[in-house]
């Protein structure tokens, strides 16, 4: 039987094939000029879960907990951005990306005399059951990747914040005088994955800068980019930074330049 004949009134589509190897929505078959009632439904599935996403309220006394696992020997802040609820921050993104009056009051009394290597702040953004389920376990990984380290590294107070935008590490790494500040944040959900991660890393951070300031790891989760690989990373890119004095545009993740050499040793011309 052809991979297109109708089957109980359903037309196959030859790529379903491919649904095995990505999340994303093709060879679905039709009824008709229409999808199949199961792939309308999976569709409407995916639909609730990034809008529940978006507006599921971040359980910061749980996250702290499973923070404090981490043994990072420093506080945990709770901090709150200038948007007071969630309707404001998703209408005002540029409340999102300051602190409130009370949070700069927080930092400014605990703020590090001398500086310190990074600050590390876990912001609920866009989904925070992304922050929820996976800011954790990354953290495990890259605590353990910076303990192991040749080189030292003095940490900031970490800082947990609510109805934040990715900028608002700038003023986090400016208040607690950090050459670097890591930006853990939920992203904006996908119909296939409402539970991505991001990591954005700045050097330098003050307020003002810009995304051209940033290195960004995406879609960080167990079925995206897994944790181990992405603490890899991450530590490649704060090294570098570190070591350059640098980040964003000017700071290129060389961590898979062996696999894009060609087998004779020359470099691929489309990224040298």
């Amino acid at each position: 039987m052809s991979d297109a004949t109708p089957t109980h009134g359903v037309t196959d589509n030859p790529w379903h094939r491919l649904r095995e190897f990505t999340d994303a929505r093709i060879g679905l078959g039709r009824a008709g000029t229409s999808l199949p009632t199961r792939r309308s439904l999976e569709f409407q599935l995916a639909h609730a879960r990034a809008q529940d996403a978006v507006h599921l309220p971040l359980d910061v006394e749980a996250l702290r907990c499973a923070l404090d696992g981490l043994e990072t020997g420093q506080p945990i802040h709770r901090l709150h951005s200038r948007a007071a609820d969630r309707e404001t921050y998703l209408q005002r993104p540029d409340w999102g990306r300051r602190l409130d009056a009370a949070s700069r009051e927080r930092l400014a009394d605990d703020a590090p005399r001398p500086p310190v290597d990074l600050a590390i702040a876990v912001v609920d953004g866009l989904s925070s059951l992304a922050v929820q389920q996976n800011a954790p376990p990354f953290l495990e990984g890259l605590m353990r990747r910076l303990a192991e380290d040749d080189q030292d590294w003095s940490l900031a107070p970490l800082t947990v914040v609510e109805q934040g935008r990715v900028a608002i590490g700038d003023e986090i790494g400016e208040c607690l005088n950090a050459r670097a500040v890591l930006v853990l944040i939920g992203e904006r959900p996908g119909l296939s994955s409402p539970d991505s991660l991001g990591l954005y890393l700045t050097w330098g951070p003050r307020v003002g800068l810009n995304d051209a300031a940033r290195n960004c790891i995406s879609n960080v989760r167990p079925a995206g980019f897994v944790f181990e690989e992405a603490s890899r990373r991450q530590m490649y890119l704060l090294r570098e930074a570190r070591a350059r004095g640098l980040s964003g545009v000017q700071l290129k993740d060389r961590t898979q330049d062996d696999v894009i050499e060609s087998s004779g040793g020359v470099r691929n011309f489309l990224t040298s």
